[in-house]
């Protein structure tokens, strides 16, 4: 049941509501010689009533103190007499919504559930902005090496402008999650974040994506859609593999830098939209400009701050908590309960290579979680390129494990699988068109190959 204030001079007006009203609410009322700010630190409601033409007390003033006692709580003015200007300034001063006398029960009830659902909705932004925050924190971004935390402490300093970002490193190292990091600790961090992978899509489609399209514009167009650019209007947009755009969209990035304005494709209104664009690639941006593959303009447009993110095999530091931190991750997941990897594993961990960086370690873990029994991630569930050789065993250490039966088809798919993905370094869009198999079939496979997941 919900708890209801009524800030009232006379109970009369409620006498008669007062029953049917608390079939469904906790009904206080508000004795006015009492300190009111006092009051609501220490008891909370879901929604106030706060009569505004109280002859014994200044209404405005109230509305005050319950906005610094409880800002959270929607308070709904009550009058007694139509009064423009009164509930102009209610709702000025914060008053979610304004009442007239005579009301009716449904009138009353139904001011007091779109009070309450405004209280939820509020509860619930509040809680995905902190849960985000804890998320994109830079001090909980785990960097032990010296090369990341120099990265980490640069990046903080960026966030602090609206200056384009260029984040170069090799693909799995984090880029994106980076990028979300200097949104939500930047100044435009109440505004839209949106990613988008410049890879994944064929240019016309990445067209309509980025700048989207008017009604018509092309066959299937049946409506006219809003781009990304223009949704994030106010925020940022995070451009992943911008080394894969062609000249014809390269162009059109550019004026977005220079003049913060584009056409939908098929339109010629010109679309204007303030966004911070932070881009990302694992490419060598030079070397493409030298190569004639992307204009030195747009490249320079972009690299006015920027930022290398080192390998995992460069960050050996960063190994052992990045795989703790993901275990515990993919264990929640996955409703598994495994504590910690056997020594062997974290002397496999660090001696790998690791080209698929992060991610590969991620899918990795992943693999092992599943197949795991007990609460230790034993050294047999880890499939790693020459894993045996990289790993320093003392012959009267080794593990033996035992004798396995005779390889089944479903054991060499899955083999075929983990060895196309460590070839495409862990792309799964790559290694997926390396065996030939469509996104479809991938699917349907999953259920019959447990190392299908790696690839959907």
């Amino acid at each position: 049941m919900s708890r209801i204030l009524i800030i009232e001079e006379s109970h009369d007006t409620w006498d008669g509501m007062q029953p049917d009203l608390e079939k469904a609410h906790t009904l206080s009322f508000w004795p006015l010689d009492d300190d009111l700010g006092m009051h609501l630190q220490k008891k909370d409601y879901e929604i106030i009533l706060l009569n505004f033409q109280m002859q014994k007390s200044d209404s405005f003033a109230m509305l005050q103190q319950i906005q610094q006692a409880s800002p959270h709580t929607p308070v709904i003015g009550i009058g007694e007499v139509e009064e423009a200007s009164l509930i102009v300034q209610a709702i000025k001063e914060g008053a979610f919504d304004f009442v007239i006398k005579p009301f009716s029960l449904e009138k009353i009830l139904l001011a007091i559930k779109r009070g309450i659902e405004n209280r939820n909705l509020k509860n619930q932004i509040d809680y995905l902005k902190r849960r985000q925050d804890v998320v994109y924190d830079f001090n909980r971004i785990i960097a032990v090496s010296p090369s990341m935390r120099r990265m980490i402490a640069t990046l903080k300093k960026f966030s602090q402008t609206d200056s384009t970002i260029l984040i170069t490193g090799e693909t799995g190292t984090g880029k994106s999650f980076l990028s979300g990091a200097v949104h939500f600790n930047s100044s435009r961090r109440d505004k839209p974040f949106i990613k988008i992978n410049c890879a994944n899509l064929p240019e016309t489609l990445l067209e309509s994506e980025l700048f989207g399209h008017e009604k018509g514009a092309f066959t299937g167009a049946n409506k006219t859609r809003v781009g990304r650019l223009e949704q994030a209007r106010g925020g940022t947009v995070f451009l992943d593999e911008t080394g894969e755009l062609t000249p014809s969209l390269q162009a059109k990035l550019l004026r977005v830098l220079e003049e913060k304005s584009f056409e939908r494709v098929g339109g010629n209104k010109t679309i204007f939209s303030d966004v911070r664009i932070i881009a990302a690639t694992n490419r060598k941006p030079e070397v493409q400009v030298e190569e004639g593959h992307f204009r030195e303009d747009l490249y320079y447009r972009l690299n006015v701050l920027r930022v290398h993110l080192p390998p995992l095999r460069d960050r050996h530091e960063c190994i052992k908590p990045l795989a703790g931190y993901l275990l515990g991750k993919i264990c929640r997941n996955l409703k598994k309960q495994i504590a910690d990897f056997s020594p062997n594993v974290m002397e496999a961990f660090h001696s790998y290579s690791w080209p698929g960086n992060i991610r590969q370690l991620a899918n990795t873990i992943e693999r092992a979680t599943i197949l795991e029994n007990t609460h230790i991630i034993q050294l047999q569930n880890i499939i790693l390129p020459e894993l045996h050789r990289a790993v320093s065993l003392n012959s009267n250490a080794r593990e033996v494990l035992p004798a396995q039966p005779a390889e089944s088809l479903a054991d060499r798919e899955k083999e075929a699988i983990i060895k196309a993905l460590e070839e495409c370094l862990w792309i799964q869009k790559d290694a997926a068109r390396k065996l030939g198999v469509s996104p479809r079939g991938t699917s349907r496979k999953k259920s019959s190959a447990g190392a299908m997941a790696l690839l959907s």
